[in-house]
């Protein structure tokens, strides 16, 4: 094997976005396993080059000609655009390589468009691929290791890939770090809750701490862990060990059940300045939110309490909810999720729509034995421009008016006001309002209040009924429109995918 010439695309976005969230944001949102492939493939000899599409690059020229090999990562809604850059490069005699969670989630589909998708990935299944390196079509070839790698390259160790991402960010620059691989509660709609819980190498971690406090005048840490600090002592031991208190900045993802408020004062002596806690529904899955006995508006109260009690350590927090469960019904969920906003003005709602991602989840075998999913184009699965899930409780109709109905009362003027007023600190205070008048509040709005006035047209109403398969303008222009140059690259066919492949799949084994 002579030595290769290698491109690693990291889709961070699907598309360019002229909102100024988006613009300052988008590069801190990339990935960690391209920047790991990378280091692996250079680990076997060969030449490797990372790029990053954050919306307003030219991937065509990204990454140097004459490429052997790409490896894409892509999250679902950016198959389309994954799809695309594949047939490009295959064009140009590279062999192609698709990563990342539209891998694990839609394999069927996307070995029609690459030579190789990969599952589970570490260092040996990637050598076993740069040792083959040759084409496989028409189908390609799925691969996937037995289990999550137990170690992954550092910080210092990715560190000239990183580089070029921070240098995309203005003004706010994160450094990804991993302490966790998988998730330890059993959510059957979590794409996660079918990757087991594992703790990765905690002298690595140290050492990338102070290889950054080195580096970087002041680092930002965004750790990309399902839920973060699992084994809390142990985590917070190992960062007190290896730096300052406070002089690194730390975001990360976790659950209310471990935001005690012990645990919280030591998350602000280490420096944590944003949590993101996953509360889901006011309706079952309290296991995550320290609730398991409580629902309804004795849940909202608790919750409330508890996130204002965060909010007294770690200044910036985001709630995360899932709309559209099986369990809301009628006006109550999204009446509740006011009453809550009310109580805890300081949290950032994110809303995110139920959406089924093809494998990635055990609940949605269900969906689809159910017939309740639609094969909604890949491009608006992101879990809030289109669900793929028919409501089990909901007219179509109904549903989006209160969904339009709460993050019109999210985002209103009054809520932005009254979410400023409960933050304290400049940064927060002014992220909160950039979202809130951005892509992410109103923005997200409105493009809430154009699907509902699209479910009066029969065509879009009757696919999302699932009495038609033919696909609506509406889920055709946006993709050609956002692809722009690479929508002459992707295949023919792409635009549709089988919703059912998963359960199909289950009954030949």
């Amino acid at each position: 094997m002579g030595k290769l010439r290698i491109g690693v695309i990291d889709i961070v976005a699907k598309s360019p976005s002229k909102a100024w969230y988006a613009r300052v944001m988008r590069a801190n949102l990339a990935s960690i396993m391209p920047q790991v492939v990378g280091v692996w493939c250079e680990d076997e000899g060969h030449e490797a080059h990372v790029a990053y599409y954050s919306g307003y690059e030219n991937m065509a020229d990204a990454l140097p000609e004459g490429l052997d090999l790409v490896f894409i990562s892509a999250f679902t809604q950016s198959a389309q655009l994954a799809y695309a850059l594949s047939h490009y490069f295959q064009a140009t005699g590279a062999v192609t390589v698709l990563g990342g969670p539209h891998a694990r989630a839609y394999p069927d589909d996307a070995l029609k468009y690459f030579d190789y998708v990969v599952g589970f990935t570490n260092k040996a299944l990637i050598r076993d691929i740069l040792q083959d390196a040759t084409r496989h079509r028409p189908t390609g070839v799925y691969l996937e290791a037995a289990r999550q790698p137990t170690s992954l390259p550092g910080v210092r160790e990715r560190w000239r890939f990183i580089v070029p991402l921070l240098k995309k960010a203005p003004f706010i620059k994160i450094v990804p770090m991993l302490g966790s691989i998988g998730c330890p509660y059993t959510c059957s709609f979590c794409v996660d809750s079918i990757v087991p819980y594992q703790p990765l190498d905690f002298d690595v971690m140290q050492a990338d701490l102070r290889f950054l406090l080195k580096t970087m005048k002041r680092p930002r840490v965004g750790w990309h862990d399902p839920n973060f600090g699992v084994r809390f002592n142990e985590y917070l031991d190992a960062i007190e060990e290896a730096v300052p208190p406070g002089s690194i900045d730390f975001i990360a993802e976790s659950t209310l059940s471990l935001l005690t408020e012990p645990n919280l004062k030591r998350l602000q002596h280490n420096g944590f300045k944003a949590i993101l806690p996953g509360i889901e529904t006011w309706f079952d899955l309290g296991n995550k939110s320290k609730a398991r006995k409580v629902m309804g508006m004795e849940k909202v109260r608790q919750v409330a309490d508890h996130v204002n009690l965060i909010l007294r350590y770690v200044p910036y927090l985001q709630a995360n909810f899932v709309l559209g469960l099986d369990t809301d019904e009628g006006p109550e969920p999204f009446e509740l999720t006011k009453r809550f906003l009310d109580l805890a003005p300081g949290a950032f709602p994110a809303y995110s729509l139920l959406t089924a991602f093809g494998r990635s989840a055990p609940l949605n075998l269900d969906y689809q034995r159910s017939g309740r999913v639609i094969g909604v184009p890949f491009h608006f699965l992101n879990n809030c421009h289109a669900m793929n899930v028919r409501p089990k409780n909901y007219a179509w109709p109904d549903f989006y008016d209160r969904v339009v109905d709460l993050t019109a009362y999210s985002f209103s003027r009054q809520a932005i006001a009254r979410r400023y007023r409960a933050n304290t600190l400049r940064i927060p205070r002014w992220m909160n309002v950039l979202r809130a008048i951005s892509s992410e509040g109103t923005g997200r709005t409105n493009y809430f209040r154009r699907v509902r006035q699209r479910l009066d047209r029969p065509a879009f109403r009757d696919y999302l009924e699932q009495e038609t398969t033919t696909l609506p303008e509406e889920f055709v222009n946006p993709v050609r429109g956002d692809l722009g140059p690479m929508w002459e690259w992707l295949p023919k066919g792409a635009l549709h995918h089988d919703p059912h492949a998963y359960l199909k799949a289950e009954a030949v084994v």
